[in-house]
This record gives C-alpha cells, structure tokens and sequence, in this order.
C-alpha cells in the first residue's frame, strides 16, 4: 500500500505500594461489569506470554493500561481488523457489543480516576497528532468522551521537540516516575497515542522501617542475594494451596484494592504460572480466611519495558500492524498503521514511612496460631481494583535486586 502512515502506541504506567479487609461489593448494573470478564482473560494470556519469552527474569505489567490503549484505538478501526483486535483483547464473547465496549471502559475510567481517600489512582489516554493530520469529528468526540483522552497537537516535522513534548507530557502524568517513554521519532509517524496510569499506596497495615534488615533471597538453586526484608505480624487473608503447592496471602491498601502475592513452593513457580487464569484466581478468592502471619516480603523496585507488538503478534493481534490495517474510523482513509508499541512501567514496593517512632523488638512466630510465610524465593502478585474487578498489576519477581529489567 502507498503512502503508508505510522502510528506510535505508548503505554506507560507507575506504581507505589507504600506498605485487613473489606471487600466491595459487586455493582453488576455498572457497564465496566460487562468488560470485566474480558480484561481478566486478556491479562493472564499476556502474562503467560512474557513468562514464556522471558524465563527467569522479573515481570511487571499494567494489563488494564494495554486494554485500554488498544479499545481506545479500536474506535477507528473497522472490519476485519476491528474483529481481529477485539478478540486479542478477549471480548470475542456473545452478549456484549462494540457499544458494551465503550461504555465499559468509559464507567472503568470514571471509577478508577474517582477521588479515593487513601491513594492514588489515575489512568488517561492522550493522542498526539500532526498539526497538518485531520482527524474525524467522530473519532475525536468518542475519544474524549468514552477514554477521557486529550488531543494535542503536535509537530513530527521537528521529531525532537515531538520526542520532547510526549515524553513531558507522560512524565507529568506519572508524576515524574516514566521518562523518556521514547527516544525517538520515525519521519513517517503521524500520530502518537498514550497511555499512562498512576497508582500510589498505603497498606492498610502498615510495615514499620524498624523491623527492615538484611535477609538471604534464594533465586534458584544455585543462587542466593540479599535484600532488605519486610517484616509485619499482622492479621491477613491467606491460602494455602496444597494442590499448586503455593501459599497464597492478600495484603490490602486503603480503599478497595488489594494486593495478592502467591509464593510458589521451592521449584513450583512455573507449575503456579502454568494454572494463572480466571478459575484459579477465583478459587483462591473464594478459599482465602483470615489468620495471623509473620508475614516477610522484600522491599524493591522494578523497571520494565516492553514490545507489546511483538506479544500481540503472538496472541493474534497482527493486521493492525501491517498494510491489512484498516483504522479508517480515525482519518476516513486506510493509509494508516500503528508501527511501534511501547509499554513502560516502574514499581516500588516499600514500608508506609508513618509508622511510630518508637518500638520494641518485634517477636516473630513465637505465639501460638502464628504463621510464617516468608516470600525470600521467586514470587507472583496481582494488584486488583476490587471495586471494578480489574487487575490493575502484574508481576513475577524472580530477583528482587535486579530493579532493572528490560524487555
């Protein structure tokens, strides 16, 4: 096809965990209730994904961040290539609508972008276009409306001023934690789409800095590191699953989201990998009860970058990147492609800094009833939005003191 156009999809997000339980109730009239399946299913497809590409090194992710950026496209794209993407992001399923689509993600937005006391939560989009580029009316009255998306003119004849001016604008988004979300600019883009969500947290019980030292973090048989280790003896939600031989504890922030951290059994982290998806997160849901724990969890940070083309190419997600693209919803001409995916995402998991002063020398597993669950081998966690029943995060944490990872 001639005169072909690129487009830049970005994806970029932060998270903070500064480190009892009330679980939300379900509001099944609310339109994100209908994506929520679909989300699900595309967050576990992705995660398998990397693992398979990427055995033995850390993985973080915002599914909820990629979903969004690719429905919030999916407006302008028509026919086969519609079909095909919807279906990478798992709402191939009867009984909900392009219009189901939309709206969900539409209510989703509203609800995660929602003031909450506690944290910080905000997901946005943005599209960065040609100032000589004309979008549709329509494109542009959806994309506002539906993804809250803000478009800003931009000059790609000047790339690096356009460079600038994007990774400025992501970078405030963030809240100065992703930067240079891209280094540079193709001569042939005409537009540049963005996706960012911020998240910040206290944990509801918090880990006092005092009790922090030095500990052995086992990273597979014939290799061991030391990492600054946290330490809380508190009430928690937990499971063990004997079946996945895994414990499973959930560590929740103020307001509804919840952490879930799954510690695999020496060996068994692929085999806990293996069975991720929608029936086993239910389960384990479903089985968690209340106990007391000493509960050991590193303090780290983690940087990551990934082609998310590559990885849709391997989950089915292939014309839009290639001159079968029809994204003629955006110009009215299908001269256009998306030529470049990046999603970028920083996690710092750490102590909630307002403990008290002073204390005394906290004692670990010496009552009765308490449980030692110490997370000093490779690790999976979710974070979810248990309002919306989005995953807002994944991870795999293989080596917490490698903090940076990229893909």
């Amino acid at each position: 096809m001639s005169n072909l156009h690129s487009w830049w999809l970005l994806a970029g997000l932060f998270a903070v965990a500064n480190c009892a339980t009330q679980p939300a109730q379900q509001q099944s009239n609310l339109p994100y209730v209908k994506i929520a399946p679909g989300n699900e299913d595309f967050a576990f497809r992705f995660y398998h994904q990397i693992a398979s590409e990427e055995p033995g090194k850390n993985i973080f992710f915002s599914p909820v961040s990629i979903s969004t950026a690719f429905a919030f496209l999916s407006l302008g794209a028509k026919s086969a290539t519609l079909s095909q993407l919807l279906a990478g992001l798992g709402f191939n399923q009867k009984g909900i609508s392009e219009g189901d689509i939309h709206k969900g993600f539409q209510s989703l937005l509203q609800s995660l972008n929602r003031p909450k006391a506690g944290f910080e939560l905000s997901l946005g989009n943005a599209i960065f276009t040609n100032d000589q580029f004309t979008l549709l009316k329509k494109f542009l009255t959806d994309a506002k409306n539906f993804y809250q998306a803000d478009a800003l003119p931009t000059n790609f004849k000047k790339p690096q001023e356009a460079v600038k001016q994007i990774n400025n604008y992501v970078q405030k988004q963030t809240h100065g934690k992703i930067v240079d979300v891209i280094k540079d600019l193709d001569s042939s883009v005409l537009a540049v789409l963005v996706n960012y969500i911020y998240f910040k947290a206290q944990w509801e019980s918090p880990f006092n800095r005092n009790y922090t030292g030095n500990s052995d973090f086992f990273v597979d048989a014939k290799t061991k590191v030391q990492v600054p280790m946290m330490i809380n003896d508190d009430y928690y939600n937990y499971y063990e699953d004997k079946k996945l031989s895994c414990y499973v504890v959930q560590v929740p922030y103020k307001g509804n989201v919840k952490a879930l951290f799954v510690l695999p059994d020496q060996g068994k982290l692929k085999q806990v990998e293996a069975a991720l998806g929608k029936d086993v997160l239910l389960k384990w849901e479903q089985s968690l009860e209340v106990g007391k724990l000493a509960l050991f969890l590193p303090r780290f940070s983690m940087s990551t970058s990934y082609d998310v083309k590559k990885i849709l190419n391997k989950l089915g997600v292939t014309d839009i990147f290639t001159d079968r693209a029809d994204l003629s919803g955006i110009t009215g001409a299908r001269n256009l492609r998306v030529s470049k995916t990046i999603h970028k995402a920083f996690l710092n998991v750490r102590e909630n800094g307002t403990e008290a002063a002073a204390a005394a020398v906290l004692q670990i597993g010496d009552r009765f009833g308490v449980i030692t669950v110490k997370f000093n081998r490779p690790f999976v966690f979710l974070i979810v939005d248990y309002q919306s029943k989005t995953i807002l995060f994944m991870a795999r944490v293989n080596n917490p003191s490698v903090e940076q990872s990229q893909n």
